[in-house]
């Protein structure tokens, strides 16, 4: 059932419960995961929405355009403005490092607890409480069925060699195993041998094993320099 646009201190306070008890459902499975926005973070950000849409509904009386007033107030830049200061904290958790970057979900996950705030504090009960159960199972069940999904993986692939035939054997090889591997780079090492840098890529499923086959294969050839990881599928 909703709730009345000008609640009383009872409807103030089943408002905030709620909000408070879906921001611990989802926040709960965030910092079970040691993500950076976990169980307080999360309680906070709906609290926040939450308190910003009451004091809108509080407000509502005071609202409408009369033969003495000049201006209307605007009271849905009260909850729209939160949502803009959400998007700074969103930002501030998504981070980038090559072509890795982290905290998409996390981001994603403090905006819909804003607007879940928004909901139970606008008095939208039943919408706020479906909003949580579904954040809920997306955040927990559908994380496994994410994980079985084939997604494309890349690494840099360094060796050394002594002659050009590297560029072209090294490609061979990866493609044996299924990989693929394409040249980007050569440089003198120092210790006077040539380093042969490569673009490995491949489709594998989120959490399985590192490519340990492929970095064997090369090993019985060449000698390894590095295999780095250029890509991450963390959330």
């Amino acid at each position: 059932m909703d709730m009345p646009l000008h609640p009383i201190w009872s409807d103030i306070a089943i408002r905030i419960m709620l909000t408070m008890m879906a921001g611990a459902l989802v926040g709960f499975n965030r910092g079970a995961r040691g993500h950076a926005a976990g169980f307080r973070t999360t309680i906070l950000v709906g609290l926040a929405a939450s308190v910003a849409m009451i004091q809108a509904n509080i407000l509502l009386p005071v609202t409408g355009k009369t033969p003495e007033s000049f201006a209307v107030m605007d009271l849905m830049r009260l909850p729209l403005g939160i949502l803009t200061g959400v998007g700074f904290i969103g930002g501030g958790t998504i981070l980038k490092k090559g072509d890795i970057v982290t905290g998409v979900t996390t981001a994603a996950t403090l905006w819909l607890m804003t607007v879940i705030g928004l909901c139970f504090g606008g008095g939208q009960l039943v919408l706020g409480a479906v909003s949580t159960l579904l954040a809920v199972f997306t955040l927990g069940a559908l994380k496994w069925v994410d994980r079985t999904i084939p997604r494309e993986h890349r690494a840099q692939l360094v060796v050394s060699g002594d002659n050009l035939s590297v560029v072209s054997d090294v490609p061979k090889l990866a493609e044996r195993l299924g990989y693929r591997a394409r040249f980007a780079s050569v440089q003198d090492a120092a210790d006077g041998r040539t380093d042969y840098s490569f673009e490995v890529s491949w489709r594998q499923r989120e959490r399985s094993e590192p490519p340990v086959d492929l970095m064997a294969l090369i090993r019985q050839n060449y000698a390894l320099r590095t295999f780095s990881l250029t890509t991450e599928n963390g959330r």
